[in-house]
């Protein structure tokens, strides 16, 4: 007898088979792993200086586990801000002026520097609970991942081609429909593709996220961070190597269930044409398309998101605003003198407390260790640049290198900088080598992917038919290079410099400090600085050595940074 009422979706064709069951084991198996780390987290804590880590490889798993959860649990978080704040800066002009500037000192001041004052903060949250060092590790990985992300998007919202927005406006829509329909397809393959260096640099932080050391406060959290922490402090190479394994394992995994499939589906909204042999579609993902059931409730699920993002909610194009009080222009002139001067009577206000807090020999002491960690900075950007941009544009230009690469690339950009510790310290003590200029290199070697990643990111995007020009016009060598890649790439590059330098300050203060075991060594910097006195849980200095790194951060973004960014978007974008 045919059941006449059963719902069209459990008909012939959409009956669940054994790759419904498949994903539903793996659903089933994920949901046990979330409760199981939800419910360590809501355990007390009883006494966190005598929490263990335990170096035998038969806990990894477990620390993998639970590293995974909080870099996950981290990147949601910077989605959600990147869909609020990046969209917000991008726009109103006016939010723009504050929201940017502090985007800037956000990306590049170290969050180490505020553990004094976060660690506090979430545990005053819940009292006696894990759940307060566990929120206290994942929004230090936030703070690795979500700042390149919300540049991402800033810059995307930005560079949408004039022809799409007029496009937009024939047809009418709406604010909110125009946001899902325009603005977010536009910026989702540089998005995707940001995500999965924001994910590889979140393992720079897995570290000091786990282990956290605020003036007499320890809190070991179980994790590989963590447990490549006590390997270093107990000189196990072994350890060192079994976390290497781990991180390894890990990034395979969530490169080929997510980040693939991820990149195949964002590839449909590519805004350039390409003459490119199609990819095959990631193993994964053809999985997923066998299921029947599963694959019904997913496309239901994105039906709804689809007709959630055409409402037609804001105003339409035509509906244009009357009844304006003042002109644009003089809003805009009374905006920026009330920031001014915001700003002016804060820089005062500071200038008073330190004047009365800190000797003046002290002051000019901490500007000349910023002057000495922005020179590192630079060097190294420089440095990264001439070798990431020419092997960018090679993989970009290429799909099929691209696609090789990128396991490689994140798992790179994944690595810790804290695992070459032992190496830096090891040739450093031995050789007798100025720590000022060996340790420099630790800076980049976490952030030097962004580079790589948006010059990758550019070159797969650039238009074939320009491509196809400069083949029959016979364009080769440094020609080339100077007519027709730098400047199709240039966009992107600057987004990942900014980055990149960003994240070089970020890590000041982890790369000027190093240690092996009993061997400590440290470098003339601010970011040695602010580590000092953050271990010693002097909020003083901290808060000194933090504001001074604000300040060189902002000048060097408004004089250098920003006019280039802008330079490049005006003369290079293609629209």
């Amino acid at each position: 007898m045919t059941a006449r009422w059963l719902p069209a979706f459990l008909s012939r064709d959409s009956r669940p088979n054994l790759f419904d069951l498949a994903a539903l084991l793996c659903m089933l198996g994920l949901a046990v792993l979330l409760a199981t780390a939800g419910r360590h987290m809501l355990a007390p804590i009883t006494a966190p200086n005598a929490a263990v880590i335990h170096l035998d490889p038969a806990w990894l798993p477990g620390y993998a586990v639970r590293t995974t959860l909080r870099m996950f649990a981290a990147l949601g978080a910077s989605l959600l801000f990147t869909f609020t704040y990046a969209v917000w800066a991008a726009k109103s002009r006016r939010a723009a002026l504050i929201l940017v500037p502090v985007l800037d000192v956000l990306q590049s001041v170290p969050i180490l520097g505020f553990l004094t004052f976060t660690v506090v903060f979430f545990m005053g949250l819940f009292p006696g609970r894990i759940l307060g060092a566990e929120l206290a590790a994942i929004f230090t990985i936030f703070t690795s991942q979500a700042w390149n992300m919300a540049f991402s998007m800033y810059q995307s919202l930005r560079a949408v081609p004039p022809d799409l927005e007029e496009v937009a406006r024939g047809f009418g829509l709406t604010s909110w429909q125009k946001f899902w329909r325009l603005d977010v397809p536009f910026a989702v393959p540089g998005l995707v593709w940001n995500a999965m260096v924001s994910m590889s640099g979140g393992w720079f932080m897995v570290v000091y996220s786990e282990t956290i050391t605020v003036g007499n406060t320890d809190i070991l959290l179980p994790g590989i961070g963590s447990y490549v922490g006590t390997a270093i402090a107990q000189r196990d190479l072994w350890a060192v190597l079994y976390a290497i394994l781990a991180m390894l394992v890990v990034i395979l995994a969530y490169d080929q269930l997510l980040f693939r499939p991820l990149v195949a589906w964002s590839a449909r909204f590519g805004a350039a044409s390409s003459d490119a042999t199609p990819a095959s579609d990631p193993w994964m993902l053809v999985l997923l398309r066998r299921t029947a059931l599963l694959r019904r409730i997913t496309d239901a699920i994105g039906n709804g998101l689809t007709a959630i993002g055409g409402l037609p909610l804001g105003r339409r194009p035509h509906e244009v605003r009357q009844g304006a009080i003042l002109p644009s222009r003089l809003l805009d002139w009374g905006w920026t003198a009330l920031l001014a001067g915001l700003s002016l009577l804060a820089l005062w206000q500071v200038w008073i407390y330190a004047r009365a807090t800190f000797a003046p020999l002290e002051l000019l002491h901490v500007v000349e260790l910023g002057t000495f960690t922005l020179l590192r900075v630079v060097s190294m950007v420089l440095l990264a640049s001439l070798v990431w941009v020419p092997a960018g544009i090679w993989l970009g230009l290429d799909p099929t290198r691209a696609r090789r690469t990128q396991f490689v690339a994140q798992f790179m950009a994944a690595f810790p900088a804290n695992l070459f510790f032992p190496i830096f310290v090891v040739l450093i003590v031995h050789y007798h080598l100025s720590s000022d200029i060996w340790l420099t290199p630790l800076m980049i070697l976490g952030t030097q992917w962004y580079i790589l990643f948006n010059v990758v990111a550019a070159a797969s995007s650039y238009p074939a038919d320009l491509l196809e020009v400069a083949r029959s016009l016979q364009v080769r060598g440094p020609l080339w290079w100077l007519r027709v890649a730098l400047p199709g790439i240039l966009p992107h590059y600057i987004t990942g410099a900014i980055t990149a330098s960003g994240g070089a300050w970020n890590a000041a203060i982890a790369a000027e400090v190093a240690s092996w075991g009993s061997d400590h060594l440290s470098a003339h910097g601010l970011g040695a600085y602010i580590a000092h006195a953050t271990v010693a849980g002097d909020t003083a200095h901290v808060g000194l050595g933090m504001t001074v790194m604000a300040m060189f951060v902002l000048l060097f973004n408004r004089a250098v940074w920003r006019p280039l960014a802008d330079y490049a978007r005006r003369h290079f974008a293609f629209v």
